[in-house]
């Protein structure tokens, strides 16, 4: 490396220092977004100041949560950014979704029912494309299994609730939370989400399996058909 490419990385180090540094007295207190999604980026690009990187980030997946929900393929079409730099964004939502998944892991759900939200949040808001997926519980409401069962299109997917019966049999569950996103931004139910969750709940309580809610999550927040009274079918 030449001597005056070395002059020019000096003011980056500095500044990398100098964020590590707060970092170190303080923690995240008093750190801006952009900053703390530079100090992630320290790691993938050791040779180039990030600052700029972070906030075009930031504003084009609108916020931290945008960021490490998007998809390698989003984060790859924006220039600055490697493959490596990529990977290393997604292994922190992959970290987080875990984190939080361990949160509800042999816990049971009703009682931390915060916490299965977040874990929905974080997992799915920012899908482009809707996905349902299913967490089956045992008789003390415990999670047994979360999940995928179909991936569909940005505004539908396709649900057969004789196969989310019989997966729970398979399971030995007896309960039930139904979650899907709407990449939307809007959780609110359609026609369909409300006759496809009455389908489900028909098919489940012939075999005594009880359906606690339905979740739809999206970017700007999440239903509950429980809390909305959509759970009192009949048949």
């Amino acid at each position: 490396m030449s001597e005056t490419a070395e002059k020019l990385e000096l003011p980056h180090s500095g500044h990398r220092d100098r964020l590590r540094q707060r970092f170190l007295k303080s923690g995240s207190e008093g750190f801006h977004d952009y900053e703390l999604l530079e100090m992630i980026l320290f790691s993938a690009v050791p040779r180039r100041d990030v600052k700029p990187l972070a906030k075009l980030l930031l504003k084009e997946f609108g916020g931290l949560s945008g960021v490490f929900g998007a998809s390698m393929a989003d984060l790859q079409k924006m220039m600055g950014l490697s493959e490596n730099s990529a990977v290393v964004l997604k292994m922190v939502h992959a970290v987080s979704c875990r984190m939080l998944r361990n949160d509800i892991d042999k816990k049971p759900i009703l009682s931390s029912w915060q916490k299965l939200i977040d874990y929905c949040h974080v997992s799915m808001a920012h899908e482009k494309r809707e996905h349902f997926r299913v967490m089956f519980l045992n008789r003390k409401n415990q999670l047994i299994v979360d999940e995928v069962q179909q991936t569909g299109t940005v505004d539908h997917t396709p649900v057969y609730p004789r196969e989310i019966v019989r997966r729970a049999l398979e399971l030995g569950a007896t309960a039930m939370i139904l979650v899907h996103n709407h990449p939307s931004g809007d959780p609110s139910p359609s026609d369909s989400d409300i006759a496809m969750t009455e389908e489900i709940i028909k098919a489940a309580a012939a075999l005594d399996i009880v359906v606690h809610d339905h979740l739809i999550i999206s970017q700007n927040g999440h239903i509950s058909f429980k809390a909305l009274g959509l759970l009192s079918f009949t048949g």
